[in-house]
């Protein structure tokens, strides 16, 4: 199977954000990836660096003043904060706008809370480069699949689930997913994403939730108790054209494997219904039941059976990485979900 990856990734590396009025460590740390890779050479798989596919395919996704702000957020930043004696290396909001006002400020300082919705997107000096290398990994996986391979891994980092077009937000800059999966539908039409990372992949429901060329299943913790939590409820099916393409999933906190594979189960059979040329999976490992953040309770195991009914569905596959912070037990969980995912494909 061929895995595209960029060790670009470490050009992105905060260590520290504020969680829940405090400094707390940041999850979305390098070695993540270093652990993940680490592990696909092990087992021998192929491994591509991406081409530069330059901003255009972005720019398919995310809009021209977001792509722009986070270019030059870092630069504006130290305009920002060096007059006033501050060395905060991050740049990070204070003031978050109401979207519903949806009034953009053209000043900098409020543009960071109009693009940013939270502190678990801190930006420094290289996060942009990091976070199109990133998408470039994405679209790479995709051309394999536009070529004719049955599966690929896009080994991501930054993730991409909770971007929308013009909002960053949990550990995502640019939607690595939406991207390749707009990359698809140029070439072959319909097509479908899977996601069952733990948190619900909010910015990929807002991208696609008036379309219907693409259809969004997703499976998290339950969003009144998780993180994005104003977005992954049942009622929230698409809208206007996109009406009855988008399908939320949600479980409860501490869901064992048996729930959560029934779950995989539903997701793939209305995934089958709508007859898409390409499969999407966001492959997330923090519903692993000893994550940091503990939400979910699958297993080991349960990742592995994962991989088995992911692999059965006769489509081409193309797997794009989000979270799991587990760093002790990422490769692990990937060895296994792989294992269980190779076996069905030819």
């Amino acid at each position: 199977m061929l895995v595209t990856y960029s060790d670009r990734h470490k050009l992105h590396s905060p260590r520290s954000v504020i969680y829940r009025g405090v400094a707390a460590d940041y999850m979305e740390i390098t070695e993540r990836a270093d652990a993940l890779i680490d592990l696909v050479h092990k087992r021998g798989h192929e491994v591509k660096a991406p081409r530069d596919f330059g901003l255009a395919p972005i720019a398919k996704i995310h809009t021209p003043d977001y792509i722009a702000f986070l270019q030059n957020a870092y630069a504006n930043w130290q305009k920002l904060i060096v007059p006033l004696g501050n060395v905060a290396p991050n740049v990070v909001g204070h003031g978050f706008a109401v979207r519903q006002l949806d009034e953009r400020p053209s000043s900098f300082q409020g543009q960071i809370g109009y693009y940013l919705s939270g502190s678990g997107v801190p930006i420094h000096e290289h996060t942009f480069d990091a976070a199109v290398t990133s998408a470039h990994v994405a679209i790479e996986a995709s051309e394999a699949i536009v070529g004719g391979a049955r599966e690929a891994y896009a080994l991501c980092r930054p993730p991409g689930h909770h971007a929308y077009a013009d909002i960053a937000g949990g550990f995502c800059y640019f939607n690595n997913v939406a991207i390749a999966a707009q990359h698809l539908t140029d070439k072959f039409g319909r097509v479908a994403i899977l996601d069952f990372d733990v948190h619900h992949g909010n910015g990929t429901q807002g991208i696609f939730y008036e379309r219907s060329d693409v259809f969004f299943v997703s499976i998290h913790a339950d969003p009144n108790e998780a993180y994005p939590f104003y977005a992954g409820y049942p009622h929230q099916r698409g809208r206007g054209t996109g009406l009855g393409y988008n399908l939320n999933l949600p479980l409860p906190l501490a869901t064992p494997d048996n729930i959560f594979l029934q779950t995989i189960g539903t997701a793939i059979a209305a995934i089958r219904t709508f007859d898409p040329a390409v499969l999407l999976i966001s492959l997330g490992f923090d519903a692993f039941v000893d994550d940091p953040q503990k939400l979910l309770g699958v297993t080991t195991e349960g990742f592995r059976e994962t991989g088995r009914k992911v692999g059965a569905v006769e489509l081409p596959v193309l797997l794009v990485q989000e979270g799991g912070y587990n760093v002790g037990r990422l490769a692990e969980n990937l060895d296994a979900f792989l294992d269980g995912f190779l076996q069905f494909r030819s």
